[in-house]
């Protein structure tokens, strides 16, 4: 049986066997509930607790600042809604539905944002509840720290920009925007979900007040992710129930999938990592070359020099992205057409719309992200085949 080639490591990771060893005893063994008093329970809450330490540690903040959710989708949502909420119930703004102009809570994000920071903004939105500024990329797919700072305005109250994009992997200068913001007094989270393996993620450093991880893309387990809010951020809760996660995310923890996530979180601090990531940059690299090389009419999406080193995001003329993630996989290769959570639909990403692309080119896009497990044997024969199919696709169209 022929080996699949998996490059679609954005989308999800393989679970590490130290994640998977460390996850079992608190699938089958310890089962307590982490709320009960007796030994059982508390087996279970310290194991909890020790991994709310390993992320702090990766993080640079308190274990106190650290609330653990069913992903990422809700940790975004979590830090959207929360701290909207929290604003309207301290009187920073009129109650929903207030009319008055600069009344609302206002939110500023990106163009070019994950769809659980970007839907629960326009839900915002339209049930008159806050006003919303997205600003645009440039055309290399960076924002400019400069104009998230001028889109600020007397009654913002959230700044939201994905550290990493989760398509085309351009970097965004966080910590330069953080900068910018901290005269404002405005609260500032980042998606930090694609860039945790890669990228400098202490919080001190960032300078952000809010931040969001996902278990999945850093080779743990999926259905778990956390929300770092620093200490006083005002953000309501979302959840609410028995008052677990500190009081702020009711519902009784997934303890197996918090240590999971513990653990993979651990790994990121592995110093050998470094070496790792300069492999997966020039396996990339040479993936890279060697398309634009082989395949005429084909051209890199973004920025090379500020993007993730495993990110490789391509647009080729005259073929349509899902035909030719479906041909890929029938040839053993799986890669996707961008984010996996709007792959689904067959608009055109709102991420290539956003650097000005036309629709026809949005739609001939194609992402093949490495991970650690990626061979170069692997990213050479999936050039050839990707060339193949190519060819394959536009002469189907003569």
């Amino acid at each position: 049986m022929r080996k699949a080639i998996y490059l679609d490591y954005a989308a999800s990771t393989p679970v590490d066997k130290k994640v998977a060893d460390a996850m079992m005893p608190y699938l089958r063994r310890h089962y307590g509930n982490p709320s009960s008093m007796h030994s059982f329970g508390q087996k279970t809450r310290a194991a909890i607790e020790k991994a709310r330490a390993q992320a702090a540690g990766f993080l640079g903040c308190k274990a106190t600042e650290i609330i653990f959710t069913s992903g990422a989708t809700e940790a975004n949502n979590f830090a959207i809604q929360g701290v909207i909420k929290a604003a309207i119930q301290n009187g920073k703004s009129p109650a929903p539905g207030w009319s008055v102009s600069g009344g609302k809570p206002h939110i500023v994000t990106t163009a070019i944002e994950h769809e659980s920071v970007l839907e629960p903004c326009r839900n915002l939105e339209k049930q008159g509840i806050t006003e919303v500024t997205y600003v645009k990329p440039q055309k290399d797919g960076v924002v400019r720290a400069e104009d998230v700072a001028a889109a600020v305005k007397e009654n913002t109250v959230l700044v939201s920009v994905m550290y990493a994009n989760s398509e085309i992997g351009t970097v965004q200068p966080i910590a330069e925007i953080a900068k910018l913001l901290k005269p404002r007094k405005v609260l500032f989270h980042t998606d930090a979900v694609q860039a945790a393996n890669f990228l400098e993620c202490n919080v001190q450093k960032l300078g952000v007040d809010l931040l969001t991880l996902s278990g999945h893309k850093i080779y743990g387990p999926k259905g778990v992710g956390a929300l770092y809010i620093r200490s006083g951020a005002g953000v309501e809760p979302l959840i609410e129930g028995g008052g677990q996660e500190m009081g702020i995310r009711s519902g009784t923890e997934n303890a197996a999938a918090i240590v999971g996530m513990g653990a993979a979180v651990e790994s990121l601090e592995d110093p050998r990592l470094a070496l790792t990531n300069i492999r997966i940059r020039q396996l990339r690299d040479k993936l890279i070359k060697a398309v634009l090389k082989k395949i005429p009419d084909s051209e890199l999406t973004g920025s090379l020099e500020k993007r993730l080193p495993n990110n490789a995001h391509f647009r080729f003329r005259g073929v349509e992205g899902r035909d030719l993630v479906l041909l890929l996989d029938q040839k053993g290769i799986a890669v996707s057409t961008g984010s996996a959570c709007s792959e689904k639909t067959q608009d055109p990403s709102h991420v290539l719309l956003a650097l000005g692309l036309s629709e026809e080119d949005a739609l001939s896009a194609l992402r093949l992200t490495l991970g650690k497990h990626t061979k170069q044997e692997e990213v050479e024969k999936a050039v050839k085949i990707l060339a193949s199919a190519v060819a394959q696709l536009r002469k189907s169209k003569v």
